[in-house]
């Protein structure tokens, strides 16, 4: 019984964090409330506030759970791993409600009275480990630091987005990103690896199709939001 029971509390949160990441995206954080979520989400405000104790942590979880939208996509490693994450995230960004509720979020987190790093931190982490990789694979140029060229990457990540968006609704953010790495990869990297190293939307297209699809499969009864999720306290 508990498997079926902690399956249920899964699914539950999931829906309270797409319909919470729907609000966000659309109304953000101070036009978004609670009942709007709960009635999206097709659940119990009891089983809200066992997941969640307020609408603050409930936006914080949706700001710290972009890398579960990019990283299950992802196989490669080194140097090659990093610039799929990012070819991912310029995608995502555009079809994805939740990694875009959660940047959102994350830049306008000071109008709402909050000041939390940890989305950016966890991001520098997740590419500093590429890196590390990389440099231990002999990827990486002498002098290339895994922590400097991860702050780098996450940081012109964020304002090539930030840009993107005003002007054209991240429409071209995945060419920026292409752009980027043909600048930066020279400076960082030994000739052999820039050789090998794909940087093109259309490497990481077919997965996110599949999960696309995936998604899709899931929409239908049975699915987070839906019928069991509804009265419960998980």
């Amino acid at each position: 019984m508990g498997r079926p029971r902690q399956e249920r509390a899964a699914r539950t949160r999931e829906a309270l964090l797409r319909a919470a990441a729907e609000a966000f995206d659309q109304h953000g954080y101070a036009g978004s409330s609670i009942n709007q979520i709960l009635r999206a989400a097709g659940v119990t405000a009891g089983a809200l506030y066992f997941h969640f104790s307020s609408k603050e942590e409930l936006a914080r979880a949706v700001m710290n759970a972009q890398p579960d939208t990019i990283l299950p996509l992802l196989a490669s490693e080194g140097m090659q791993r990093l610039v799929d994450i990012t070819m991912v995230w310029s995608q995502q960004l555009q079809v994805d409600v939740l990694l875009r509720a959660g940047v959102r979020l994350t830049g306008e987190q000071e109008s709402f009275g909050m000041r939390d790093a940890n989305p950016y931190r966890e991001w520098v982490r997740i590419m500093e480990d590429c890196l590390r990789v990389a440099r231990d694979k002999g990827e990486l140029q002498p002098g290339v630091e895994p922590r400097e060229l991860a702050e780098l990457v996450v940081e012109s990540c964020t304002g090539m987005q930030m840009y993107a968006a005003v002007e054209n609704g991240r429409a071209d953010l995945p060419e920026r990103v292409v752009r980027m790495w043909r600048l930066v990869l020279p400076g960082v990297a030994v000739p052999s690896v820039i050789a090998r190293t794909e940087v093109s939307p259309a490497r990481v297209r077919p997965l996110m199709e599949a999960v696309a699809a995936d998604r899709r499969a899931e929409a239908g009864p049975g699915s987070p939001g839906g019928a069991d999720g509804r009265g419960r306290g998980d």
